[in-house]
């Protein structure tokens, strides 16, 4: 049975993890991940095919998962690097059955770029999807847009939330304070007092460590939730439904679902 545990003031130590060998905790942070995302197949794509145009002139591709009475609160759903999309989907579909439209799009490569100036441009595609959900009033209530994003999609949502005041709140899944040079502690600063969910694995000492960190001012809209599986990511999420069940909730509340 998979569990998860809530940590209302982030101040309290984190729970205590099993102990683990010599020298992990000098591990990078490339070796940590592949030890905590074992290889999943992407689930069968669902949800409406949607192309989101930039400024710049690139295209995302997205799944669109409907709310069932509209104009509704959206999520943008944001994967971790190498995984598509359709990670996204049994989460999706939860948000959707609550009432919450989800867009679930995917990271602009499945690899790092060779120029890492490169790589800090990659939040501009939430900015797109967010600005795309924000010209469909019939479809989405204005001013109720959230982000979600896992591993590496975690530090873009911050970033992308930070530049854009419009993205009302965020969950963060496996975040690190520095994935490849996109270093998230300003941004997040920068996000203010706007909700914000942090989610962990307990056997995660990057993103727990980073967790710890971002959520030391206490913020009452700062809430923490850890969990004893031991994965990373969207793979998380999918081995603990309690988690999901979390996330889900928090946007209802945040985002203030009818």
């Amino acid at each position: 049975m998979t569990s998860s545990m809530s940590t209302p003031n982030p101040r309290l130590p984190i729970p205590k993890r099993p102990r683990v060998p010599l020298g992990v905790e000098s591990w990078t942070l490339g070796v940590v991940v592949a030890a905590l995302v074992t290889a999943a197949p992407p689930l069968a794509a669902a949800g409406r095919p949607v192309a989101i145009r930039a400024a710049d002139g690139r295209t995302t591709t997205g799944l669109m998962f409907d709310a069932r009475t509209r104009p509704a609160p959206a999520v943008v759903l944001v994967p971790m690097l190498g995984r598509p999309k359709e990670d996204w989907q049994m989460v999706a579909q939860q948000l959707a059955d609550a009432n919450l439209s989800a867009l679930a799009i995917d990271l602009p490569d499945t690899t790092l770029p060779a120029d890492p100036t490169e790589l800090l441009r990659w939040h501009e595609p939430i900015g797109a999807a967010v600005a795309y959900l924000a010209g469909r009033p019939a479809d989405v209530r204005p001013g109720a847009v959230g982000v979600a994003g896992a591993s590496l999609g975690a530090n873009l949502a911050v970033l992308a939330a930070a530049a854009d005041t419009a993205i009302r709140a965020i969950a963060l899944v496996s975040p690190s304070l520095d994935y490849r040079g996109v270093r998230i502690e300003l941004p997040f600063a920068q996000y203010g007092p706007r909700p914000a969910l942090l989610m962990a694995s307990v056997h995660d000492a990057f993103a727990t460590r980073s967790i710890r960190t971002l959520a030391q001012d206490a913020s009452s809209a700062r809430e923490v939730r850890w969990s004893n599986v031991p994965a990373h990511g969207t793979i998380l999420l999918a081995r603990d439904a309690e988690l999901v069940r979390a996330l889900v909730e928090w946007f209802q509340r945040t985002l203030s679902v009818n």
